[in-house]
This record gives structure tokens, C-alpha cells and sequence, in this order.
């Protein structure tokens, strides 16, 4: 209410309700700004004065109490009781759509002693009034519901014809179809980085929903939760769970089963089949809440005494805060002995050194990857085909399923049918998916030796790079096991990974021509 303007002396107060629905609604002929203004002009037409306005931006599903405006509008006629104000509507569609609402609605309004008027119809209290004015409120609600319900068939068809209908997820956007309508399609960077995630999730980058939590959070592109810049877990399930981003579509709830999608998958279908094992899988290297980027081998290394991981944190001295590890096992010899930081993280770099091959076996090992390299290009068209036979199988199997839903009449049986034809036809999309994929490398030898060898001929130097993540990294794929650290005696002699132990085994060196019989 702007206080410059003084309110006559006995004149008629009056609120303004007005809504939209939609952001379209805003924007067009019928916003909040034009719905205020015609109300307006009936105030003054009718020597209303307007003390204040309550707007609504969303729908509320014909639901009165979920809208904000109408609350306060309904609080702000509670907070003036001895006042008798006129509530002004542009529209009775902007009232309430919905039979049951609208006739409780008009029921608060009376008992508050709040009179309405609107522009395209008059209220009256007369038994024809209430019943014109409950089959107007009827009419509105068959109205919704008509649109609801053509809005709901149409989102069907689309997902039937391969096209996703709901919010775009995350790493893509909606564009103009060629066949009409809207698709998916990639919206970069966001799906390089969906891609990285979801992947490294498959793959063992990330080990657990918290490092892909913790990823997404320090990427500056990724939307975030809320304004701190933190991400829900559960929007890490939602992302982890959609299998729209392997390419194809289904909605459950509406009895529409996966099928493949019109837009480009960021990842594949098997990709999408593996984080959905992963994600009932024992993790080995937990990451918990409280990690912190100031200590890479926290949950990584344990106690030589117990077992039991070293934990990690900061001591404060008389004039700096230091960093350690230490022990917390109740009962251990070593507990609450602190390990400098510097000291264990030290020793783990040098061991980290001593993991390259020489140059003579890096020539041997680049020979040995080339033979099997070779011999499995050899056997990806024999893999294809299996992939085919595959697919041509879970075909054969949905056609006799069919045929025994046919000829039964039970509807437990029936239920149980579709559901196999639901788990057959996801096992045929894969089977084709990996047959479509398995014709050729997706790189050359040459990329892929590049980037492998660059790894196992010197992980200390990734190590080094002093990104959190990549030192993760390297302690997951060097070593499957926790390092055992004793105070006294340092790092225990470690178990590596398969590659590190071939490389870590074999020297020119010791070769010797075995001795004649």
C-alpha cells in the first residue's frame, strides 16, 4: 500500500487477488500485472479503495491452501476482523477450479464477513445464485480435469514414440524436433560433466555417492541445492537412477516399459545396467562425510597393530594448527599416537617411485599388449554376433510370453507374464546396445597404450598433481587393499593391483638361459 495515498473517509476497502498458473501466463495477455490492472480500474469505476494486493504464481492443483497469495489473503482478512473489505477476482477461473475447494472457499470468504466481486460474474447469495455459481465452479473443474487428462494421454504418446516429456535432467536441454514438438539434446558442458560422474561411478572412480556428491559440488557449472553450494544426496540417487541418460525412455507409472529414446544417450545402457549393480555392492573404501581434502589417505591406511583405519585431523599448537594421523581403536597399543602427516604421506609417495617398469620391460609389456590387442580385435565380430544371438533369444522368449498371456486368465499369472516381458526386453536392448558397440575399439591401440602406460610408468607423478580426487585415484587402482602403517617401522611392503604386480615382478635383469639337461 503506498502511504502517500490517503484513503477517503467512508469508502470502501478492497483486496486484489490475482494468479497464474504458468510462466506463459505471466508473460501474455492474461499476467499478474494485467490481471491487477483491470481489477484496479474496477475499484475505481466502482470507488473502491484498493488496500492491498495478494498475487499467486502457481496452480495449486485447485487447492486454495497451496497457493501463498491465498493464504495471505485469507490471514490478512483474519488480522482485520471488524473490517468488511470487497475481494476483488479478475476472473472466476483465478478463484479456485476445483468444485469442492471453490464451495469451501466461498465459505471462509463469508464467515470472515468478506464480500467478492468479480468482472465476468456476479455473485449472489440467492439459492440461483449459489447454483449458477456452483455450475460455473463445476464447469471449471471439468474443465482442469479435461486438460489434465489430454495433457497426460499426449505425454504418453510421446514417451510410446521415444521422446521424453518431463523436465529436462540435468546435462540436456529441450530443442525443436524435425518430426515436430520438442527432444532432448545435449547440453554442454553440464553433460561432460553428467558423463564424468556417471561413469566414474560405474567404473570405480567414485567409490561411493558422497565422491560423486563432492564432485559435482566443486564443479562451479553443476546446479546446486541450495545456496551454500551443496548438493542433496538424494539428488545424486535421482541422477544415478535415470536411465534417460543412456538414451532410452519409460515411465513405470504409466505402464510404459524402456524402450529406446529419440535423443543421444551421454552414457551407454550397459554403463547404466552397471551403476545400478554397483550401487548394491560392499564399498571398499568408504568415503565419509567428515574426509577432508587435507588428508588423501584417510580410510586408506590402517593401523599395523589393529587393522583398524587411521583416522585423520589437526592439532593445534601454541602457535599453528599441524595435520596427523592417528589411531582411535580403543584397546590399540598405537591408539592416539599421532603420525605426522608429512611422515606417512612421504613414505607413501616413495613407495609410489619404485612402481615403473625399466625401459626394457616398458617394450616387452607394449609387445605383450599389442599380441592380445590384436587377438581381441580378432574376436570382437565373433563377441558381436554371440550379442545378436543374444538379443534374438530374449525376442523369442517375449513372442511365446505373449502367447501364454493369451491363453491364461488369471491376472496373477498375467502380471507375472509382463513383468518377464519387461526384464526381456530390457536384456534385448542391451544385447543389441553391446552388439552395436562391439564391431570395432572405440580408440586405437595407440591411445589407449598412451594412456594406460602413462599411468603405471609413473603414478607418483599424478600423485603429485595435488588434485584431491586424482590422489584418490591412484590409491584405489594402485593398491586393492589398505596399507598397513606401523609407527616404528613405516609402511608394511603393500599388495598392488595385478598391473603394478606383473610390472613390479618381472626385471631383464634376473632373466637366464635355463641350464642344459
Amino acid at each position: 500500500m503506498n502511504p502517500e495515498i490517503q484513503m477517503p473517509n467512508a469508502v470502501q476497502k478492497a483486496l486484489i487477488y490475482c494468479r497464474v498458473s504458468s510462466k506463459k501466463q505471466t508473460e501474455d495477455g492474461s499476467g499478474l500485472h494485467s490481471q491487477e490492472y483491470r481489477c484496479r480500474q474496477y475499484a475505481e469505476a466502482k470507488q473502491y479503495y484498493v488496500e492491498e494486493v495478494f498475487p499467486d504464481k502457481v496452480s495449486g492443483g485447485g487447492d486454495f491452501m497451496k497457493r501463498p497469495g491465498m493464504v495471505a489473503l485469507l490471514d490478512y482478512l483474519d488480522a482485520n476482523p471488524d473490517e468488511n473489505y470487497v475481494v476483488i477476482f479478475d476472473d472466476l477461473k483465478r478463484y479456485a477450479r476445483d468444485t469442492e475447494f471453490h464451495l469451501t472457499l466461498r465459505r471462509l470468504m463469508k464467515a470472515r464477513n468478506a464480500r467478492r466481486e468479480c468482472l465476468n460474474f456476479n455473485f449472489d447469495d440467492s439459492p440461483e445464485g449459489k447454483f449458477n455459481e456452483t455450475i460455473f465452479a463445476a464447469t471449471g473443474t471439468l474443465e482442469r480435469e479435461q486438460i489434465g487428462r489430454q495433457t497426460r494421454q499426449k505425454s504418453q504418446a510421446r514417451i510410446e514414440q521415444g521422446y521424453w516429456t518431463f523436465r529436462a535432467p540435468v546435462g540436456y536441454r529441450y530443442a525443436k524436433s524435425a518430426n515436430g514438438g520438442k527432444e532432448l539434446v545435449k547440453d554442454e558442458p553440464l553433460a561432460s560433466t553428467v558423463k564424468t560422474a556417471l561413469e566414474g561411478y560405474a567404473t570405480g572412480q567414485f567409490a561411493t555417492l558422497s565422491e560423486i556428491q563432492q564432485f559435482l559440488e566443486t564443479d562451479p557449472r553443476y546446479p546446486k541445492d541450495t545456496p551454500k553450494g551443496k548438493i542433496r544426496p538424494q539428488t545424486v540417487v535421482r541422477l544415478l537412477s535415470k536411465v534417460v541418460y543412456a538414451g532410452y525412455v519409460e515411465a513405470p507409472k504409466w505402464g510404459i516399459s524402456r524402450r529406446e529414446g529419440k535423443h543421444e544417450g551421454i552414457i551407454s545402457l550397459e554403463t547404466f545396467e552397471a551403476i545400478q549393480m554397483h550401487r548394491t555392492e560392499t564399498k571398499r573404501l568408504p568415503n565419509r562425510k567428515d574426509i577432508s581434502q587435507d588428508f588423501p589417505l584417510r580410510g586408506g591406511v590402517c593401523c599395523s597393530s589393529c587393522d583398524y583405519p587411521l583416522t585423520a585431523g589437526w592439532s593445534s599448537g601454541k602457535c599453528k594448527k599441524y595435520p596427523y594421523y592417528v589411531c582411535q581403536k580403543q584397546g590399540c597399543d598405537e591408539h592416539g599416537k599421532s603420525i605426522p602427516r608429512d611422515k606417512l604421506e612421504g613414505e607413501f609417495a616413495a613407495l609410489l617411485k619404485k612402481l615403473h617398469p625399466s625401459e626394457n620391460l616398458f617394450h616387452l609389456v607394449k609387445a605383450m599388449f599389442t599380441d592380445a590387442w590384436n587377438a581381441q580385435v580378432n574376436d570382437l565380430a565373433l563377441i558381436a554376433q554371440s550379442f545378436k544371438q543374444d538379443a534374438l533369444k530374449a525376442e523369442t522368449e517375449i513372442k511365446k510370453s505373449i502367447e501364454r498371456i493369451m491363453e491364461t486368465t488369471n491376472p496373477r499369472v498375467i502380471q507375472a507374464i509382463e513383468n518377464r516381458i519387461d526384464e526381456l526386453e530390457n536384456q534385448k536392448l542391451l544385447a543389441l546396445e553391446k552388439a552395436s558397440k562391439s564391431g570395432e575399439p572405440i580408440r586405437t591401440f595407440g591411445e589407449m597404450f598412451e594412456h594406460s602406460m602413462a599411468f603405471l610408468s609413473n603414478p607418483h607423478k599424478i600423485w603429485v598433481s595435488g588434485q584431491f580426487e586424482m590422489k584418490r585415484i591412484v590409491l584405489k587402482l594402485v593398491f586393492p587393499e589398505r596399507l598397513s602403517y606401523s609407527r616404528s617401522e613405516g609402511l608394511r611392503t603393500p599388495k598392488t593391483t595385478l598391473p603394478f604386480s606383473m610390472l613390479g615382478g618381472l626385471s631383464m635383469s634376473d632373466c637366464e638361459m635355463v641350464p642344459l639337461g
